[in-house]
């Protein structure tokens, strides 16, 4: 009976990489600079909550853990740790009506993007689509409410365009983790389930 349950239970999961504790300091700076009181539709994400995605997986079986960790491990075969860097602010759809802000990413973006594909192609063979939108590497780090008027959304996107933020936080990506993420009403948490290292 408890094997069943446990065969049967589902978990929220992506895969992404960690982001460095000086990093994650950078970030949280930037979004003190940025607070408003006055903003109330801003919804700001938690500085453990950002990481660089890869990939979205939605809900597998828990089970499944070992079977996708070991084709992330074959993915990254051979590709040795790299390095990436923060950019400038930016945002979807553009700054002039913003739904998300982020932050770029720069660096070594070949490899980023080889890794990328080779993890989408041998997570395809194992039942999730292929991502059909260009892969975009960025770090999510403010959603606006979906009721966002939009000379709100005018007004924030002037906000960010006037501070004319930059951060150039180089860092290094030498594993690859896979991630749960559990939404509660508190907020989202996360926890890693596994990580593959990069290595010859």
């Amino acid at each position: 009976m408890r094997e069943n349950s446990i065969s049967n239970q589902k978990i929220r999961s992506f895969i992404a990489f960690e982001l460095p504790s000086q990093l994650k300091s950078a970030l949280l700076q930037l979004q003190t600079e940025l607070k408003e009181p006055c903003y109330t539709f801003i919804k700001w994400v938690s500085i453990e909550g950002i990481h660089l995605t890869l990939k979205f997986l939605g809900n597998i079986p828990l089970i499944k853990v070992d079977e996708i960790t070991s084709a992330i491990s074959n993915a990254a075969k051979g590709i040795l740790p790299f390095r990436l860097e923060t950019t400038c602010l930016g945002a979807f759809p553009n700054l002039s009506r913003p739904n998300v802000l982020w932050i770029g990413i720069d660096g070594d973006l070949d490899k980023l993007s080889m890794l990328q594909k080779q993890i989408d192609s041998v997570l395809e063979k194992k039942g999730f689509p292929k991502e059909k939108r260009t892969f975009n590497p960025h770090l999510t780090i403010v959603r606006l409410r979906e009721d966002t008027s939009v000379q709100n959304r005018q007004e924030f996107g002037k906000l960010v365009e006037s501070k004319n933020v930059t951060i150039k936080c180089p860092f290094e990506v030498d594993g690859i983790s896979m991630m749960r993420s559990q939404l509660l009403p508190t907020g989202a948490v996360y926890h890693r389930l596994s990580e593959v290292k990069l290595s010859c």
